[in-house]
């Protein structure tokens, strides 16, 4: 369930038009419902009540400050990538018992500044990201917590760019070498060996995938047991997946959390009532957005109808990168005229530049306002400044009242980096060899 909706023909999120939003902020601009927001996360909630456990957030499918509060406030914890992630959500509050840090390439400087905020958990990939921690915790008179993420070698049946679970990809300790790596964990003097780690990979529309990791989950759980390693927390990671298209509906969340808990139930983890960490993105915040453009010209080819927005694949470059499905809506309903097949473009001087190829659609016509629905994860934090385009601004709305959260990038703000070569002066030493 969202909050974007026709009333009178004209879309709005919650109880503001997005027409109204355009007039007074410019498009394109990425639009977030903060009541959808809320409702997913508390679905969720909801869904593992009867199991102990954290869910938190992960960052990377919308990191805007404004959304991380939203879910904040709601009682969520966050999972994070990088510094600059673990910085947003030190700034909106989030204490570090409330944060798990993922990813294969942490560097020194991050892994530092994690264990200076006392975050609950490092996702640790890695022999020797296992080591490092450890060195760095001992400088720091500190016991870094830490879970190994596994790769249970599971198909999630999912586009190959977002399969996490294979052992083709690079994420995870392979699931034969797991047992020996724990033994070495246990052994190292400055880690805390509290749990164990899987994510197979995002946009799962099928339960086997997340049954079959379990499962397999489970049974190392057993194995470490009997040498005495007990761990506290299992981390299930996320990839739920959303409906992009009509019709084709994803698992609910319930039914997802009854899947896992049948397996958990019976579990000797359940009985030593460990806890549960699940890492939802995109099934939160996904269809909490949209990106509204502007048409800018329609165009007729030789062979194919083009409807050309001022938004581009540096804005949402989803179609572009994994030929993703958006639905494409007027934001102003007309009736009375004939669909028509066409391609929806952007600006950016690529093929590859597009939201649709050969969608039946609406009639548009140059300055109407069309939204790109099912655009809240992977969206903006994907975007880019190629073709030196300023990233768009973003909008918050809770019920009748919005307000922009991340204001339009300018072209004076893409530059101010950068500089020319100094320009080499008479006496100057400026461009000479050490």
């Amino acid at each position: 369930m969202d909050h974007f909706i026709y009333r009178e023909n004209r879309l709005f999120c919650e109880q503001v038009p997005l027409e109204r939003i355009a007039q007074e902020v410019g498009t394109p601009f990425y639009c977030y419902s903060e009541q959808t927001l809320c409702h997913h996360y508390q679905v969720f909630v909801q869904a593992f009540a009867s199991f102990p456990h954290l869910i938190c957030f992960s960052v990377k499918a919308n990191s805007n400050l404004a959304v991380l509060d939203a879910l904040y406030r709601q009682g969520a914890g966050f999972d994070i990538v990088s510094g600059g992630e673990l910085a947003r959500v030190q700034r909106i509050g989030c204490p570090g018992e409330r944060i798990v840090f993922s990813g294969v390439g942490k560097s020194s400087a991050e892994i530092q500044a994690a264990l200076q905020y006392g975050i609950r958990l490092f996702n640790v990939e890695s022999l020797a990201e296992l080591r490092r921690i450890n060195h760095l915790a001992g400088q720091m008179g500190r016991k870094a917590p830490v879970a190994l993420r596994i790769n249970p070698d599971v198909d999630p049946q999912t586009h190959p760019h977002i399969s996490t679970g294979l052992r083709r990809n690079k994420f995870g300790v392979p699931y034969h070498q797991a047992l020996s790596l724990y033994r070495e964990a246990a052994r190292l003097p400055h880690l805390e060996l509290l749990g164990l780690d899987c994510h197979i990979g995002s946009q799962l529309t099928a339960l086997d995938p997340f049954v079959d990791a379990l499962r397999r989950v489970l049974l190392l759980l057993n194995t470490l047991e009997k040498e005495g390693i007990l761990l506290r927390y299992l981390d299930l990671g996320g990839g739920l997946g959303i409906p992009y298209e009509e019709g084709r509906l994803p698992p609910h969340p319930g039914l997802y959390a009854d899947a896992l808990l049948a397996e958990l139930s019976s579990s000797s983890f359940a009985a030593r009532q460990g806890s549960l960490i699940l890492e939802p993105g995109r099934v939160i915040a996904g269809n909490a957005g949209v990106l509204v453009a502007r048409v800018e010209y329609i165009k007729q080819g030789e062979e194919k109808l083009f409807i050309i927005l001022d938004a581009g694949m540096n804005d949402l470059i989803r179609p572009a990168l994994y030929g993703a499905y958006h639905t494409l809506l007027p934001v102003e309903r007309r009736f009375g005229q004939e669909e028509r097949v066409a391609d929806v473009v952007g600006p950016i001087c690529e093929s590859g530049d597009f939201f649709a190829h050969d969608r039946l659609l609406p009639p548009f016509q140059e300055g109407d306002l069309l939204a790109v629905r099912s655009a809240g994860a992977y969206g903006f934090t994907m975007s880019s400044n190629y073709n030196t385009r300023p990233r768009v601004a973003e909008v918050m709305v809770r019920g009748d009242r919005f307000a922009v959260v991340r204001q339009r990038e300018t072209i004076a703000q893409i530059l101010a980096n950068e500089s020319l070569f100094p320009v080499q002066t008479a006496g100057s030493t400026s461009d000479r060899g050490v």
